[in-house]
């Protein structure tokens, strides 16, 4: 392989597209908090932080991964011969330093989310990956976290606590979807996930009651005073999409989480407008 393959290699390992969600999630936390104008190399760190932090996360993955992947990714940079097993875990290692160190600029709040989020983006490929239900509930809260991150590096933490228990409830939804969604490739792989261990309809329940949960408390940072009306008008809506969502995937999963991250997406930004209505409202 060339030098160009090989970076090419190590730079799929992180999952671009992954990295570059993961980091505006936690560039929200901050601007839902209120301190991106007043903390800009905070939120700067925060978000660098993220993007390596996920990076290598990815990483780390592909090297557990790396025997499945040979059957099932053969494209994937180890199986191809792009980037060595070992280079691999090194480059992960690398991108974990450079997260921890830029965490240990941050308060202590985000130093201490960090630390348990690197803990636990090696903790699930490990040892949780395929256990039934609790694989998901780690995914929802590495996500919702990043909105937690993001907020406690600007030093005001709690507008972002809703923010993070309504994130964690829709990606777990969605991830129990998908697991629906893969349950054949799963099966094969011998990972025990949710829909295996239940059943698709019954983890189809268990994910509609957990988004019920959600629709139902999403109203709460408006009532807590943390955003405007603007909010309500962009997160009904965004409700509405993934409450159908949910319904479509009894009928097909791939369809059905699909369009309930959608539904996500349109929810994380009305708290950007619900924030930013605040802020003008002030001025």
């Amino acid at each position: 392989m060339t030098a160009g393959e090989t970076i090419r290699g190590l730079l799929e390992l992180t999952r671009p597209v992954n990295v570059l969600a993961a980091s505006v999630l936690t560039f929200i936390g901050a601007f839902v908090a209120g301190g991106v104008g007043s903390y800009p190399l905070q939120t700067g760190a925060a978000v660098a932080a993220t993007g390596l932090a996920v990076g290598a996360g990815n990483a780390i993955n592909d090297y557990f991964d790396r025997e499945i992947d040979r059957i099932n990714q053969p494209g994937r940079a180890i199986p191809r011969g792009a980037v060595s097993p070992r280079g691999a875990l090194v480059f992960s290692i690398v991108l974990f330093a450079a997260a921890v160190g830029l965490a240990l600029t941050l308060p202590l709040e985000a130093l201490a989310i960090a630390g348990i989020n690197l803990v636990a983006l090696v903790a699930y490929t490990e040892y949780f990956k395929g256990l039934p239900g609790l694989g998901n509930a780690l995914v929802a809260y590495l996500v919702g976290s990043t909105f937690l991150f993001g907020a406690a590096a600007v030093g005001e933490i709690g507008p972002a606590v809703v923010l993070f228990a309504l994130a964690a409830i829709a990606t777990l939804t969605r991830e129990i979807i998908k697991d629906v969604e893969d349950i054949e490739g799963d099966r094969e792989e011998g990972l025990n996930t949710l829909p295996i261990a239940i059943g698709e309809r019954q983890s189809l329940y268990i994910a509609t009651i957990l988004l019920v949960i959600g629709v139902a408390a999403s109203p709460l940072p408006y009532v807590l005073g943390y955003f405007e009306l603007e909010y309500l008008l962009v997160v009904l809506p965004a409700n509405a999409i993934m409450i159908v969502a949910v319904y479509e995937s009894f009928e097909d999963p791939t369809i059905g989480q699909t369009h309930l991250k959608y539904g996500t997406f349109l929810a994380a930004l009305a708290f950007i407008v619900g924030r930013a209505a605040l802020e003008v409202n002030v001025l």
